[in-house]
């Protein structure tokens, strides 16, 4: 099993940025792949972004292709969400995930979450 804590939400005004960081803990960090999601109030889940232990392949929703960047510190078992030129329609609950092999069929263990309020 995988702990996941996120940080690094808050208040951000349109075209800003910011980043979300994951801190992992529990089984091996190399041996999963790492997803960020998000969720705002009344819309399904969506998947924003993941990447392989290895941090070789990376993978976007098409929202966020060109604004976002996931990445990786193996050695602080702790991946980021680089988030630019933020747009109001992306306030949400930020949520880090941890699956198995790139791609994973599903994520299995999830963190509590990181709010993220763009104003206009």
């Amino acid at each position: 099993q995988v702990q996941l804590v996120e940080s690094g939400g808050g208040l951000v005004q349109a075209g800003g940025s910011l980043r979300l960081s994951c801190a992992a803990s529990g089984r091996p960090f190399s041996t999963y792949t790492l997803g960020w999601f998000r969720q705002a109030p009344g819309k399904e889940r969506e998947f924003v972004a993941r990447i392989n232990w290895s941090g070789t392949r990376r993978e976007y929703g098409d929202s966020v292709k060109g604004r976002f960047t996931i990445s990786k510190d193996n050695a602080k078992n702790t991946v980021y969400l680089q988030m630019n030129s933020l747009k109001p329609e992306e306030t949400a609950v930020y949520y880090c995930a941890a699956g198995g092999s790139y791609p994973p069929r599903e994520y299995t263990s999830w963190g509590q979450g990181t709010q993220v309020t763009v104003s206009s």
